[in-house]
């Protein structure tokens, strides 16, 4: 796995925190139409994994857009110096990501604000397939939610602008996809303890502080283009 790669992986780790308020109710809502006794059973687990799946292709495919848009950026002017800038930008949103888990500072919520727009036309599709009543179902809405506003994603996507490509787009945004997957698989059994874990400030500002500490390190991996 490439640094990149696995810098993506890490962040959808620690963007857990915001994972669990923005997909919660949604992975809880996996649950409607199935009997009590099937509430936790093999059949949950595969419509949980079915609906995170189909999130998770939702994000590649917009990380195929991203890299492609990058690729024809970076053509369309002095190839190094067009990928320094989007690196620079991409690094600066990580750190604004960063700030924005550790809850020093709200601004990709007003992204996450302009999102909504699309998401108004977008939101229908994922009601019309609940109650969820097979593993189809569930990939399907989860190919919906996956296009939820949401700043996490948002960042990575400017990082997918980068990545060189409409293949690296999409691999880094499905290494992303993965990080988060943890999180969301558990938050329907045994991670109730971890939920309330995440949501302490600590918590926050300790997986805040880290991806900060990517941003920065993207942009100190930057060589001045002479």
């Amino acid at each position: 796995m490439t640094p990149d790669l696995l810098g993506a992986f890490v962040v959808g780790l620690l963007g857990g925190v915001h994972c669990l308020g923005m997909c919660g109710g949604i992975v809880g809502a996996l649950t409607l139409g199935l009997p009590k006794q099937d509430a936790a059973s093999g059949r949950f687990w595969l419509l949980q994994l079915a609906y995170n799946l189909g999130r998770i292709l939702s994000y590649m495919m917009a990380g195929m857009i991203a890299g492609g848009l990058g690729l024809l950026l970076a053509r369309a002017g002095p190839l190094q110096y067009t990928q320094q800038v989007l690196s620079v930008i991409a690094g600066l949103f990580m750190i604004m990501m960063g700030l924005y888990l550790g809850g020093w500072w709200a601004g990709l919520a007003r992204v996450e604000k302009a999102g909504g727009l699309v998401w108004k036309r977008i939101e229908p599709l994922g009601r019309r397939l609940l109650p969820v009543r097979s593993p189809v179902q569930a990939f399907l809405l989860g190919m919906v939610w996956g296009w939820l506003p949401c700043g996490l994603v948002y960042s990575t996507l400017i990082w997918s602008l980068s990545a060189g490509g409409v293949l690296s787009g999409a691999l880094l945004m499905g290494a992303f996809g993965l990080g988060t997957l943890p999180n969301l698989l558990l938050m329907g059994a045994a991670a109730g303890w971890m939920g309330s874990l995440l949501r302490k400030p600590l918590a926050r500002r300790i997986a805040g502080g880290l991806v900060i500490l990517f941003g920065l390190m993207m942009l100190l991996q930057l060589r001045p283009v002479v």
